[in-house]
C-alpha cells in the first residue's frame, strides 16, 4: 500500500468534514477583529464597536435562535386544530458557557420515523441531512432549510441536550449528546399528559476546539444583541411573544422599538428639537431630554412581509441593518438593493421636481442608514453563514412599493438639502478642476484675446488686463497702444453683458465661456483668497484689471457686472486698492482750429455750452462719440497718452450692501425703494 497516496486522497465522514472545514459550514473559527453592532449595557443601546469575535461561534448561536423564531411562524401558519401558539422564547447563557434556548408552542413529534426506525427528535437533531424544510415546492419564509441546522451546533459542542413535550401524544422526550455528536445517549421518554408543550435545547460549544476558554464580553454583547434582533423581527401580530435574555425581557417588542436601540427614541428626537428651539430663544432646555438624543427617522410597513425605516447616517456613509426571515444579513443582499434602489430613485425624482437639481444617487444613499425586515420565500444565501441574501427580486414571493408619502418625509428629514449641498460641492470641485486658471507664461485657445508680453512672468504685477465692450472697441484700443504698452497690457473683449453670477448655480457659472476665459487669463482659482498684492503677484498673471466700456447706460451696467463677478467670487480682490479700475473715454469732443476740448459726461458739456449764451459755441465742431467704435486710432492714442483712470474703492459693508442690493435677484423690493 502506497502511504503517500493514502495521505493525499482521504475519505471523510460528513461530521469530520464539518469539523475539518468549518468555513464551509459555520464560518471562520478564528478570532476576528471587526466592527460589529453589539448591545452596550451601560448605554442601553446597540452600538457599532470594534470587537473580537469568532464568526463560527456566532453562527452556532444563530442556528438555535433562528429555529425559535421559525417555530413562531410554523405555529401561526399551521392548519392543525391542536396547535399551540408560541408565547415565549427564552435564552440563557450560564457562567460556564452553557447556552440554553427554550420556546413553547407545539413540541417535536415524539414518534419513530416509519422509514428510518429513528425517533424523530434524534433524527432531526442527531443525524445530518435531515430537516422539516426539504419540500422544494412549499413556499416557506423561515430561516432554516438545508438539513444541517442544529446538527452543526451539536457537532461543534462538547455537550448537548434536547427536551421536548409532545402534548398531542402526551409524551416528554429527553436526550443528551456528547463529544461533538460522537456519543448519542439513549432517549428518555416519559408520559406527561397534562404538561404544556415546549422545546428546550442546551449546548456547550467546544471552546477548546475554538481556541478560547469561554465566551468573552465581546461575544456576550454580540449574542445579546442577536436575542434583541429576534424580538424585533418575530411576528407578534397573532400572539404576543415574550422574549427574554437571562430572565430579562427584551427592550424592544417590535421593529420600531428596535430602531430606537440604534438611534434613540422618537420622543427623544422630538424633545431634542424642542430643546434646540428653547436654546435658540434663550430659555433653558427642558428637563425631559434623554441621555441619548434620538435621531429623526421615517418608518413604513408596506405589509406583513416588509417594514423598513430610514434615518440620517451618523458616519455619512450608507449603513444597512437588515433581516431576512429572522436571519441577520449584516452584509446585505438583494433585499437591501431592492428597497434602497427604490428610495434613491424616487428621491432623485422628487428633488429634481422640487429643487430643479439633478442629484447623483450616491449623494442620497451615503446619507442613509436603512433598517429593513422582510420575509422572503425560500431565500438563498451566499454561504451557510447566511450573511448575504442573493435571491433575485423576481423570486421574493412578494413585492414592496415604497410610498410617495415615505419619500416626501425622508426628503424633508434633511436628505434633500444635504443631497443638494453635496451635489453643489461636487459640481464646484469639477468646475474648479476644469475652469481654474494658473500663473503660466502662455495660455492658448481663447478667441480674440491679446495677451500682454510680460503676463505670467516676474513682471506680471505691472501688467493690466483690459476688459472692453466688444471687438470694435478692442480694435480701437489696440491701435492706440504703444509698443511698450503691449508689454504690460492684455485685452479681452466681452460679448455684451457679463453673466450675473450672484446666487447663480455653480454649474451655470462653470459653463459660461466668458467667465471661464477670464479665470484662465488671470490665473484665478475658485475658492482661493487673494488678500494682498503679494498674493496677486504670486498667483495671478496680471496685477490689475481695467474696464473700458461705452459711456452709456449699457456700459455702466457692464462695469457693474464685472465688479459683481469679482465681489461675488473673489471678494478679497475688491479690497485691494487699485486692483479694479475704469478708464473713462470722452462722450463729446469740441474742436476749433488747433484747440480741442473733450467732455466725459453730458453735464460737463452742457455747462461749457451754456457759457456761450443763446448763440452757443460759434465756430466749434462738435463730435458725439456714440460708442468706443466711433473713435479713431489717433483718438485712442490720445486717450492712452492722457489716461483718465478711476479706481474702484471698496468701502466695506456699505459697498457690500450696495452691490448685493443691485445684483441679488431676491432683493427686487430693496432695489425699487433705492431707485
Amino acid at each position: 500500500m502506497d502511504a503517500s497516496l493514502a495521505k493525499q486522497y482521504q475519505r471523510k465522514t460528513d461530521k469530520q468534514h464539518i469539523l475539518d472545514n468549518p468555513d464551509t459550514y459555520i464560518g471562520s473559527v478564528e478570532n476576528v477583529d471587526a466592527e460589529m453592532w453589539v448591545y452596550d449595557d451601560a448605554k442601553g443601546m446597540i452600538v457599532l464597536k470594534h470587537i473580537e469575535y469568532i464568526p463560527g461561534l456566532y453562527k452556532l448561536f444563530d442556528e438555535g435562535i433562528v429555529n425559535c423564531r421559525d417555530h413562531v411562524l410554523r405555529m401561526i401558519h399551521s392548519s392543525s386544530v391542536e396547535k399551540k401558539f408560541v408565547t415565549y422564547i427564552s435564552t440563557e447563557i450560564a457562567e460556564d458557557g452553557m447556552i440554553t434556548m427554550t420556546n413553547d408552542g407545539n413540541g417535536i413529534d415524539i414518534a419513530k420515523h416509519p422509514e428510518h426506525d429513528l425517533w424523530i427528535p434524534e433524527m432531526i437533531f442527531g443525524h445530518l441531512r435531515t430537516s422539516t424544510n426539504y419540500d422544494k415546492n412549499e413556499k416557506k419564509i423561515v430561516g432554516g432549510k438545508n438539513g444541517f441546522g442544529f446538527k452543526l451546533v451539536l457537532i461543534w459542542s462538547t455537550y448537548g441536550r434536547i427536551e421536548t413535550v409532545d402534548h398531542i401524544r402526551g409524551l416528554k422526550y429527553v436526550q443528551e449528546f456528547r463529544n461533538n455528536l460522537d456519543v448519542l445517549g439513549a432517549p428518555v421518554i416519559t408520559k406527561c399528559s397534562s404538561a404544556k408543550p415546549y422545546t428546550k435545547v442546551s449546548f456547550k460549544p467546544d471552546y477548546q476546539r475554538l481556541g478560547i476558554g469561554g465566551l468573552t464580553p465581546d461575544m456576550i454583547a454580540l449574542l445579546k444583541k442577536r436575542v434583541y434582533d429576534i424580538s424585533a423581527v418575530t411576528d407578534h401580530s397573532v400572539k404576543k411573544v415574550k422574549i427574554t435574555y437571562n430572565g430579562d425581557v427584551a427592550p424592544c417588542k417590535n421593529f420600531q422599538q428596535y430602531v430606537d436601540l440604534y438611534i434613540g427614541s422618537k420622543s427623544a428626537a422630538k424633545q431634542q428639537v424642542a430643546d434646540d428651539a428653547s436654546v435658540a430663544s434663550g430659555s433653558e432646555a427642558g428637563s425631559g431630554n434623554t441621555s441619548s438624543a434620538g435621531a429623526k427617522r421615517v418608518y413604513e410597513q408596506s405589509d406583513e412581509r416588509w417594514e423598513y425605516a430610514v434615518a440620517l447616517s451618523p458616519t455619512h456613509e450608507f449603513i444597512q441593518v437588515s433581516f431576512v426571515n429572522g436571519i441577520c444579513t449584516f452584509k446585505g443582499g438583494k433585499h437591501v438593493e431592492y428597497i434602497t434602489g427604490q428610495i434613491v430613485r424616487k428621491l432623485c425624482d422628487y428633488i429634481e421636481k422640487k429643487k430643479k437639481i439633478k442629484v447623483n444617487g450616491n449623494a442620497i444613499k451615503e446619507q442613509l442608514i436603512l433598517f429593513l425586515r422582510c420575509d422572503i420565500e425560500n431565500p438563498s444565501f451566499d454561504s451557510q453563514t447566511k450573511d448575504y441574501m442573493n435571491t433575485p427580486s423576481a423570486k421574493f414571493g412578494s413585492s414592496c412599493t415604497v410610498s410617495d408619502t415615505f419619500i416626501e418625509k425622508v426628503a424633508k428629514m434633511g436628505v434633500m438639502d444635504l443631497a443638494c449641498s453635496l451635489t453643489e460641492a461636487k459640481e464646484n470641485r469639477l468646475a474648479k478642476k476644469s475652469t481654474d486658471g494658473s500663473k503660466t507664461k502662455t495660455i492658448r485657445g481663447i478667441a480674440n484675446f491679446m495677451d500682454a508680453n510680460h503676463s505670467g512672468t516676474a513682471a506680471s504685477k505691472d501688467c493690466i488686463l483690459i476688459l472692453c465692450e466688444g471687438l470694435s472697441a478692442m480694435s480701437g484700443i489696440v491701435s492706440g497702444l504703444s509698443s511698450e504698452d503691449r508689454n504690460i497690457i492684455g485685452i479681452y473683449p466681452l460679448k455684451g453683458k457679463l453673466l450675473n453670477v450672484r446666487g447663480e448655480q455653480l454649474k451655470k457659472i462653470a459653463e459660461n465661456k466668458e467667465i471661464t476665459d477670464i479665470k484662465k487669463i488671470l490665473g484665478l482659482e475658485s475658492g482661493r483668497e487673494y488678500k494682498t498684492m503679494a498674493d496677486v503677484q504670486q498667483y495671478l498673471r496680471y496685477g490689475k484689471i481695467m474696464i473700458i466700456t461705452d459711456q452709456d447706460m449699457d456700459g455702466s451696467h457692464i462695469k457693474g457686472l464685472c465688479i459683481n463677478l469679482f465681489h461675488s467670487e473673489w471678494a478679497s480682490l475688491v479690497d485691494i486698492p487699485g486692483f479694479i479700475s475704469f478708464m473713462n473715454t470722452p462722450i463729446l469732443r469740441a474742436k476749433k482750429g488747433a484747440q480741442t476740448l473733450v467732455f466725459y459726461n453730458q453735464g460737463e458739456y452742457d455747462t461749457w455750452k451754456n457759457g456761450f449764451g443763446e448763440a452757443g459755441p460759434q465756430g466749434w465742431t462738435i463730435k458725439y462719440f456714440k460708442g468706443l467704435g466711433t473713435s479713431t486710432s489717433a483718438e485712442f492714442k490720445e486717450y492712452f497718452a492722457h489716461k483718465k483712470i478711476v479706481d474702484f474703492v471698496h468701502n466695506g459693508k456699505t459697498s457690500d450692501d450696495s452691490i448685493d442690493k443691485i445684483f441679488n435677484k431676491k432683493r427686487a423690493d430693496d432695489r425699487k425703494q433705492w431707485l
